[in-house]
């Protein structure tokens, strides 16, 4: 009877193995979103259908002109963003998305001659380039040419989940687009997982995507996998071909993006 019993475990572990063949397993949890870990590589995953992109970074992003303007309904916008989604002018505005003055840090810095984008603030990421100033908005991630994905404050600081700089890969599950990305800007405490740069959200099908409105954007779930601990050094910058070299290395450890794939039908 005990042998009949094992030979019955033996095949539905089989059937299960066979009906979900994702390496991934159960780890943790953020909010709604299940977490998965690989079993032999660095590397976890989660899927989620929320998007919502992130103009941070981009020399463009956000105006002093657009601060009268409703975010949403507002119309001659001449920034990416709206002031108010960086809590500015109120005086608890977010510090780590607009550069202070330094010569008045009640107020966003903004760009003077002879920078290309005269008038407009700088942009701030949690990635940067330590050797560039703090004025230069090259020291910082640009949105819209580099594909990154922001973590929620929580997430950032959970144990296990990287570092700002660590590599990873994304599969919207309904069009089969994938893009490489980098962990490049930490968002609010509570934030959902989900945001990324306006590159990433056009890599993944999205049209014209509007940070401001959240118009555009890729619709679906789409599937992430991250690779904790794995930024180079120096972690920025880096050119969009070393992003895609170092991906590619990194998706080997796991069986390429077949292995993503599998894990589809995870909920």
């Amino acid at each position: 009877m005990k042998r009949t019993l094992s030979l019955l475990t033996l095949l539905i572990v089989a059937c299960r193995a066979l009906a979900n063949p994702c390496a991934f397993t159960q780890w943790t949890k953020y909010q709604d979103t299940n977490l998965y870990k690989h079993p032999v590589a660095s590397a976890y995953l989660f899927q989620t259908p929320a998007v919502k992109v992130d103009a941070d970074g981009a020399p463009n992003a956000y105006h002093p002109d657009d601060i009268k303007l409703h975010c949403t309904k507002g119309t001659g916008f001449k920034g990416l963003d709206c002031p108010a989604n960086a809590g500015y002018p109120h005086s608890s505005w977010w510090r780590s998305a607009l550069l202070p003055d330094p010569g008045n840090p009640a107020r966003a810095y903004v760009q003077p001659t002879p920078s290309s984008y005269v008038g407009f603030f700088v942009s701030q990421t949690s990635l940067f380039d330590s050797t560039k100033d703090k004025t230069d908005t090259a020291r910082y991630v640009d949105s819209r040419t580099v594909p990154y994905l922001v973590f929620p404050g929580r997430f950032n600081s959970m144990s296990g989940t990287g570092v700002m700089g660590d590599f990873g890969y994304a599969i919207n599950v309904a069009t089969g687009k994938a893009s490489p990305f980098v962990v490049a800007e930490v968002g609010p405490p509570q934030a959902q997982l989900g945001e990324m740069s306006i590159a990433l959200a056009i890599a993944l099908g999205g049209t014209n995507p509007n940070p401001r409105t959240g118009a555009g954007v890729p619709k679906g779930k789409t599937v992430y996998v991250v690779f904790p601990r794995s930024r180079a050094a120096p972690a920025w910058p880096l050119s969009y071909k070393q992003i895609v070299a170092n991906v590619n290395v990194l998706l080997r450890s796991i069986g390429g993006p077949t292995a993503i794939n599998d894990c589809k039908a995870a909920p």
